[in-house]
């Protein structure tokens, strides 16, 4: 199955191309950005970080059919790569994704993680949705708490700004959708 382009109010969200390596590695470098990434992602980030992760990473997990991955870009400037999101069929990480600083705290990952996770339960058909964060990554611990995910556990796991109290995080299939269904039947003023 190939990756779908995706919309939202705001975004749109591409699927991920070797072409965007360059872009990433522009932006992504940034300790804002990497600090509560897992400890595989290598820092200081090397001058081919992005076209490794690209072409030897996410591009083959993607042709395997176990990973989807977009690139963020405004509807208003849709040339500017701005985030990265993916999913992954990966035990308890389902979901991954950073913003440049310059774009957060102004809703738009809420809107790229409702679109992707929608797209995982009603189009990929998965039941249950789980992602890993630092604890002291409190913008990623309030879209889990805004998307009405739940705490599943807590332990201690290495980042790259070293070991933090990380939590996993979960919500089913029937949540989602009986989330969203009210959602929508609010929005319509039903």
């Amino acid at each position: 199955m190939q990756v779908p382009v995706l919309a939202t109010r705001r975004l749109v969200l591409l699927p991920l191309v070797s072409a965007d390596a360059e872009a990433i590695q522009q932006v992504f470098p940034r300790w804002e950005i990497v600090k509560h990434l897992a400890a595989g992602v290598p820092w200081p980030y090397p001058e081919e970080g992005a076209r490794h992760y690209v072409d030897q990473v996410a591009l083959p997990s993607v042709a395997a059919g176990n990973a989807w991955f977009w690139t963020l870009r405004r509807k208003e400037d849709a040339s500017s790569l701005i985030g990265l999101i993916c999913l992954t069929d990966a035990v308890d990480n389902n979901r991954g994704f950073w913003l440049v600083p310059e774009w957060q705290r102004r809703g738009y990952m809420t809107e790229a993680a409702e679109a992707v996770t929608d797209y995982w339960f009603n189009t990929l058909d998965r039941q249950v949705l789980r992602t890993p964060k630092a604890r002291e990554n409190l913008a990623s611990r309030r879209l889990s708490i805004a998307a009405g995910m739940h705490l599943v556990r807590s332990e201690q796991k290495e980042y790259v700004g070293g070991w933090y109290e990380s939590e996993l995080w979960e919500i089913t299939r029937e949540q989602w959708n009986r989330r969203h269904d009210k959602t929508k039947k609010k929005a319509s003023g039903k």
